[in-house]
């Protein structure tokens, strides 16, 4: 896999029982850039650990005054200079590709169980948890598979090194085969506490991100309240706690080096003392004594490869742990059946809600949260699983007969899309924002019409640096936070209306809007999507009179169906809701008796 070749056309599957096991499904998908990676960091270090043998064949030649030996020590090193230059861009090359591509791999794994599970996402996980594993953690895991071919590579030529060094040289050689897997598994005792230091680090900073992303998102409430400064503090408070973390884990990586540096120079000092002894008794050659200083010297950079890689794996573990959590996340869906994309009447069997189709639906719930929820399902999109996981499924919403959890993911969001009552305008310009897949049947001009974007495209145009800019060409910041909650909420209609799908659910798409630009949006959207199958959830009066038929919920169940001023004039239910009635107002009569059942929807569509 090359870069030039990103994205991957399909991820794959990834091992999700386990943080290690997700790293060991990395390195497997990637095992030609990780052999790639091993070959040319074995050329590399071999082409690195000729070099004392002819540094030692040059001050032995000189010794012996030997020109002959001596040039052929020359062309030694300078093949060996070519090889290494070689060897090393290469390594360094595939190296980064292997880091690039892991990383790369998990952002497409990450984006596509967010577009599974859409807003159900962060019910399960919070928001601050997934940015984190979306950025730092994901460079976490692609350093361990990059270090880790490079590791293979140093512990290989260690292993070439001390036989070799035993074989030219036993006198030497087996005092440096005896001190090289001490000084490799040194650091271990201290990879445990070094790892906990380095998890509490990462958990507090975690914490610290959630809570910037809170306060973020909620800063302009923050500062309606005046709270501020009460966030700030306890933001300053998380950032002193992080950093107190991190030197109180750097303080044990510093230890782990400093024991990389220290046992590897008792072991130069050992090789020099009893060299030197070899020397003067005559059993050895001066530059023997030289080329095995220099190999062994040479051979510390290798080891230094095992302390990475014990950093590496100690800090993208808990990164890969975390993202499993959100990878291993799912809908619970049925697979899918059917590939075409139904058309007919919205109906759901849980509530005994019915959308016809080609008309106006207004559904009106007490409930704020019994009404996001139904909006969702009506979507299709699955539901919070319930405590009681031994309780059976509900049965799907059905769109012309066919249950949508049948359905093709992308064909369920063709044929029904819901506007919850949250929607997010992404930073860019307004064109961009518009840029949505669509039916191709209603203009840019008319959504936005519709949807009664005039105001909010004149200030964007007064707002834009630049004279006689077009408003659509104008920036929008992050979540549309240069406008009002009003011009966000017309905004996100617009380009709900422009992608034009055969069923439309808004969840309260003007609560963010006075009276009098809400009746003509309601106005305008009714005109736009004539013959077209809409679900508004909504209590206000100024909508729910344009409706074709407007629908009670109330405790999870369909209890009245019928138009607007029918409904005010027989149900003292929907008259309580869409009145902002008290329940002392509210007739006793109006709820059915203690055990009597409620009516069914088929007699609530015969009385309507």
């Amino acid at each position: 896999m090359h870069i030039r070749d990103l994205p991957y056309s399909d991820p794959g599957d990834p091992d999700v029982r386990s943080g290690p096991r997700l790293l060991l499904w990395l390195g497997r998908n990637q095992i030609r850039g990780q052999l790639k990676s091993l070959f040319w960091g074995l050329v590399h270090q071999c082409s690195v650990a000729g070099y004392p043998l002819t540094v030692g064949l040059a001050v032995q030649a000189v010794v012996d005054r030997s020109g002959g030996r001596l040039a052929l020590a020359g062309a030694l090193t300078a093949l060996l200079g070519v090889l290494t230059a070689v060897g090393d861009a290469m390594i360094h090359r595939a190296a980064v590709t292997n880091w690039i591509t892991a990383a790369a791999r998990i952002q497409q794994l990450l984006s596509r169980k967010t577009a599974e599970l859409g807003s159900l996402l962060t019910r399960r996980v919070a928001a601050g948890e997934v940015v984190a594993v979306s950025t730092g953690d994901v460079e976490k895991i692609g350093w361990f598979v990059e270090a880790l071919s490079r590791f293979l590579a140093a512990a290989t030529i260690l292993v070439v090194i001390s036989v070799g060094l035993v074989l030219y040289l036993p006198s030497l050689g087996v005092l440096v085969a005896i001190a090289m897997p001490f000084l490799a598994l040194s650091v271990l005792p201290l990879l445990p506490r070094a790892t906990r230091r380095a998890d509490v680090q990462r958990e507090k900073g975690g914490r610290a991100t959630e809570l910037a992303s809170d306060t973020v998102a909620g800063l302009r409430v923050l500062r309606g309240i005046g709270g501020e400064d009460l966030f700030l503090d306890r933001y300053r408070r998380a950032s002193q706690e992080v950093r107190e973390a991190a030197v109180h884990s750097a303080r044990m990586w510093s230890l782990i080096s400093a024991v990389q540096v220290l046992l590897p120079g008792l072991l130069l000092l050992a090789l020099v003392v009893h060299g030197a002894s070899l020397v003067r008794d005559g059993r050895i050659e001066v530059g023997q004594l030289v080329m095995v200083y220099s190999t062994v010297t040479l051979a510390l950079f290798p080891l230094r490869s095992f302390e990475e890689i014990a950093m590496a794996y100690s800090f993208s573990r808990p990164s890969a742990q975390r993202a499993v959590r959100v990878l291993s996340l799912s809908r619970n869906t049925r697979p899918a059946t059917v590939d075409t994309v139904p058309s007919g009447d919205l109906y759901d069997p849980v509530t005994g809600l019915l959308a016809p189709q080609g008309r106006f639906t207004a559904v009106v719930c007490g409930d704020p949260d019994e009404a996001g929820r139904l909006a969702e399902r009506l979507g299709g999109h699955a539901q919070p699983e319930a405590p009681d996981t031994d309780a059976p499924e509900p049965p799907s919403v059905l769109l012309g007969g066919v249950p949508l959890d049948e359905l093709e993911p992308g064909a369920a969001r063709t044929a029904v899309l819901v506007q919850d009552k949250d929607p997010v305008l992404l930073s860019g310009t307004l064109r961009e924002l518009l840029d949505v897949p669509s039916s191709g049947k209603v203009e840019a001009a008319a959504a936005l019409s519709a949807a009664q974007c005039d105001d909010v495209l004149a200030a964007l145009a007064q707002a834009s640096p630049e004279r006689d800019c077009e408003p659509l060409d104008t920036r929008i910041t992050e979540r549309g936070r240069s406008l009002s909650g009003g011009q966000r909420q017309r905004l996100a209609l617009a380009r709900s209306l422009l992608t034009d799908p055969d069923t439309l659910v808004l969840d309260e798409p003007t609560s963010a809007v006075d009276s009098h630009t809400e009746a003509r949006v309601a106005a305008g959207v009714k005109d736009l999507r004539a013959d077209r199958t809409t679900v508004v959830f909504s209590s206000s009066p100024l909508l729910l009179d344009l409706a074709d038929r407007v629908a009670l919920v109330h405790g999870g169940t369909v209890v009245a169906v019928g138009t607007h001023r029918e409904l005010l004039r027989t149900e003292e239910r929907y008259r309580a809701v869409v009145t902002r009635e008290t329940d002392d107002e509210v007739e006793p009569a109006a709820a059915p008796e203690h055990g009597e059942p409620a009516a069914a929807p088929q007699e609530i569509e015969e009385r309507a």
